[in-house]
């Protein structure tokens, strides 16, 4: 096995567990709506292209077919939807809560009313963590020649995917992106009613 799937199967795992043990840690001083946006977003996540992605539904190659031998063995297809959704969920999006609260001295009224700084944290967040998994991370599954399903929250699927631009020969393309560039909106506006 190569340092860089030793490097993969790291972050995948440690995206998914990392939150859930921060929370079962932490459970009695966090908000009490954090399990429930967790669950939305994995709903979202998953059903918005996770599964779309992983299995190559409609016009796209499944995952299996994209990545290593190595890497179908530890992240089985079958359950690389699960995994990837609750990395977007846990790490992403509360990861992208927790900064939001961070920066803004630790104040919950962001989380109970539109901040404009508040989501351009969360916003920046979710558009660059997305751009450096798909260079550094996937970048094997996610390049030119490796056609994505077309999901109901990148609504482009293959046919309109030009790459956005490259670096060291890795393509950050629009099809992979478009979630995180147009979600962060919905996600803020769910945890503030949450919140009411």
């Amino acid at each position: 096995m190569s340092s860089e799937e030793i490097r993969v199967i790291t972050v995948v795992y440690l995206a998914v567990l990392l939150p859930l043990i921060i929370y079962w840690k932490y459970k009695s001083r966090l908000p009490k709506w954090i399990p429930s946006f967790y669950i939305i977003s994995l709903v979202v996540c998953s059903l918005g292209w996770e599964l779309w992605f992983t299995y190559g539904w409609l016009d796209g190659d499944p995952v299996d077919l994209r990545r290593s031998d190595n890497l179908n063995k530890w992240l089985p297809k079958d359950i690389n939807w699960l995994l990837n959704s609750m990395g977007d969920a846990g790490a992403v999006l509360l990861g992208g809560a927790w900064l939001m609260w961070i920066t803004h001295k630790k104040n919950l009224i962001v989380f109970k009313k539109w901040n404009w700084t508040a989501f351009l944290v969360l916003y920046i967040w979710c558009v660059s963590q997305n751009i450096l998994v798909e260079m550094f991370l996937y970048h094997d599954q996610l390049a030119d020649g490796k056609p994505l399903s077309w999901a109901p929250l990148s609504p482009f699927g293959p046919y309109f995917n030009p790459v956005l631009f490259e670096f060291n020969e890795r393509t950050i393309m629009l099809q992979s992106q478009i979630p995180w560039m147009t979600l962060p909106w919905f996600f803020y506006g769910i945890i503030i009613n949450l919140n009411k």
